[in-house]
């Protein structure tokens, strides 16, 4: 689970659902209900007092007609996320006799100007200060100056509408950036795709290329020996031989295909011993002499007696690991945890935590990752890696460990 999975109810609806529920809209997060409830109690709050003002030199009549607008004013905000232009247009009519909803009116410019681009708000605005305008003589107030009223309102409607505006553009912002994420995760996976599959083509091709005449040399004079059981001693031996020889010379060319495939500079060392398990504690040895802590638990008694295949995969993978907390989190203390027994399989698990300051970015990274994930799943296991809750980073694996 991701961090912005965990605080979706920080989010508005739209961004959290952008394409909107199975209704025809996204439904409320929590955060949507605490603004809501916030903006109704607000309105609610300029309705009070603007009807207690007007309870000064209006009649009981009135009065009541007044709170009743008001309360309906503020009800009706709770559709301002469907329909923001009409509750806007209804409420801008409605402040022209009651004065109770100029607080539930600035409430919906807000939302109109969120949710709405330049034209309809300029438009709507314009009503707006309009009715406000004529509010003032249809429903004066003596003890407040005509043209001060005219002005107050006039301010407050434009700095509502900017506020809208401004948030409007902040999500516009935010939703391009997750657009780009978006699209910058896409290409990485399709880059990694890309990577996989250009690797298969290459160990196919190289395959096909230098193996297909050495076995099928093996192939013919195997056969020949199938159908010829009673052929001279001499031939069979000699049929023998060329098997015998043919096979030396595929396993030649496979070491060589290897060669071919590894990363430059490798190449002059085919002749050196292969890592196992057995040599994991010079690894670790080479990197604190490099400047990393390494801390290296394991509970393999006999690491010989794990199969060579099994354990340079291991140490690969302890390779690997290492070598991703010297690029990304230099200075933190490596964690290498090996554990298992013949039958059960053998895990290995290679942690470090988050890097104390920024770390630049290395390109071409992840490559490596790849590359063992594939390695691991050819020698019938499996491997898991990816951040942890507290900005670390863990690379886990599983092998198998005949009995």
């Amino acid at each position: 689970m991701t961090r912005t999975d965990r605080q979706r109810w920080l989010l508005p609806s739209h961004l959290v659902e952008p394409g909107g529920s199975g209704a025809g809209r996204p439904r409320r997060t929590v955060r949507d209900w605490i603004v809501d409830t916030s903006l109704f109690l607000l309105a609610a709050l300029v309705g009070l007092l603007a009807a207690d003002t007007s309870a000064q030199y209006t009649s009981e009549t009135v009065t009541l007609l007044d709170q009743l607008a008001g309360a309906a004013a503020c009800c009706a905000l709770w559709t301002r996320r469907r329909r923001p232009v009409g509750l806007a247009v209804a409420l801008s009519v409605v402040n022209i006799v009651a004065p109770v909803a100029a607080g539930a009116l600035l409430v919906s410019l807000f939302s109109v100007a969120v949710r709405r681009p330049f034209r309809e708000v300029a438009w709507i605005v314009a009503f707006a200060v309009a009715t406000s305008t004529a509010q003032v003589f249809v429903r004066p107030d003596p003890t407040t100056n005509a043209g001060l009223s005219i002005a107050l309102g006039f301010v407050l409607i434009l700095l509502v509408t900017a506020w809208g505006m401004l948030v409007r553009s902040r999500r516009q912002l935010v939703e391009a950036l997750r657009e780009r994420a978006r699209r910058a995760e896409d290409e990485a996976e399709l880059r990694a795709a890309q990577a996989q599959r250009l690797a298969r083509e290459a160990i196919a091709r190289e395959m096909h290329d230098v193996l297909a005449h050495r076995l099928t040399l093996l192939s013919v004079h195997a056969g020949a020996l199938e159908f010829r059981p009673d052929a001279p001693p001499e031939q069979i031996a000699r049929a023998a031989g060329v098997i015998r020889d043919s096979a030396h010379e595929a396993l030649q060319d496979l070491r060589e295909i290897i060669g071919v495939l590894r990363a430059p500079g490798e190449n002059g060392d085919g002749d050196r011993p292969q890592p196992t398990l057995a040599t994991l504690d010079s690894l670790v040895e080479e990197s604190r002499e490099a400047g990393t802590e390494v801390v290296l638990d394991s509970t393999v008694d006999d690491p010989a007696a794990v199969p060579a295949a099994t354990g340079r995969t291991v140490y690969r993978i302890a390779q690997e690991g290492l070598t991703n907390a010297r690029k990304h989190a230099p200075g933190t203390t490596v964690t290498v945890t090996v554990r298992g027994r013949p039958g059960e399989g053998l895990t290995v698990d290679v942690r470090n935590p988050a890097p104390a300051g920024p770390v630049p970015h290395v390109p071409g990274s992840g490559q490596g990752l790849i590359g063992l994930t594939e390695r691991a799943a050819l020698a019938g296991g499996r491997m898991e890696h990816g951040p942890e809750p507290d900005g670390g980073f863990a690379l886990h694996a599983w092998l198998p460990w005949p009995p």
